[in-house]
């Protein structure tokens, strides 16, 4: 399936919100698993948690909230507080924090106090993420890390977990805005962590154009072609496959997968690509 042992871990990110970062953590996520057979697990490293409310839906969220079950917040606290089953501080039970999600993924899910819970910390680890999948998840093929469009402690833990980066853009004005603060993130880790080995795997168009006559026109291509400017600049890989703008993608992130049309066909090619160049196997299974 792949020439090394453990998982392929990626982190999508951009320094710049608004570009999708959710809906290709999630796309991947579904497609790896779904259509491939590889076993998945997503981690939700946002606050605003929407990639676990992609993978869980709005009613098994709810739940979980209601429940207060673990989730990445403990993971960083390092223990499950005391509860109305527990009389005291507990040790985190993995199968509690690692839930199964849709199409055979794991998922780490977030909360929306994630941040709250940060800044009251002493000083979280960074490494803690990269050693729970060391230690606790090598039997995945593939772990997708979704991540704040902002620089802190969140994305340190990410690139401490990750071999790849993958950075999804939209097509329009001050698209690459982000390209220069990540690259220079990546570098300053880079140069703290000599030995770590973390590089971008490339570049994603997102929300591309109209699938059918409509390819973006003048501004799509203004665009793009400053976005593989910016990308030559860093080395970064950019992919041919885009990602279009299609009615199909809220369905799909509401759980709707009826009439898909362009967006699922869409999703396959984006998926085989990136995963291939990662070294997973993208033979259809089953």
């Amino acid at each position: 399936m792949k020439d090394t042992e453990g998982p392929v871990c990626v982190s999508v990110i951009n320094m710049k919100g608004g570009v999708g970062k959710t809906t290709v953590a999630t796309l991947l996520s579904w497609y790896a698993a779904g259509l491939f057979k590889r076993r998945v697990l997503a981690i939700d490293l946002d606050p605003q948690a929407n990639l676990s409310q992609a993978l869980m839906r709005e009613r098994r969220y709810r739940q979980f909230l209601n429940d207060k079950s673990p989730s990445i917040v403990e993971i960083f606290r390092g223990y499950q507080p005391p509860s109305s089953r527990t009389p005291s501080s507990a040790p985190l039970e993995m199968d509690k924090v690692i839930v199964p999600a849709l199409k055979d993924i794991s998922l780490i899910p977030s909360r929306f106090d994630f941040s709250d819970n940060l800044i009251d910390a002493v000083k979280p680890d960074p490494r803690l993420l990269a050693s729970l999948i060391a230690n606790s998840v090598q039997d995945t093929d593939l772990v997708v890390i979704d991540c704040a469009p902002t620089e802190s402690i969140l994305t340190q833990a990410a690139y401490h977990a990750s071999r790849y980066v993958l950075v999804p853009v939209k097509p329009e004005y001050f698209a690459t805005i982000g390209f220069p603060l990540l690259n220079d993130s990546l570098n300053s880790f880079k140069t703290r962590n000599p030995v770590h080995q973390i590089d971008v795997i490339g570049v994603i168009v997102n929300n591309a154009f109209y699938d059918g006559s409509n390819k973006g026109g003048p501004e799509k291509e203004r665009s793009i072609a400053e976005i593989r400017t910016e990308a030559v600049k860093n080395g970064w890989h950019v992919f041919r496959n885009e990602i279009p703008h299609s009615r199909g993608f809220p369905k799909m992130m509401r759980g709707d997968f009826r009439w898909l049309g362009s967006a699922s066909r869409a999703s396959g090619r984006v998926s085989s690509e990136i995963l291939r160049k990662m070294g997973l196997d993208v033979r259809r299974q089953g």
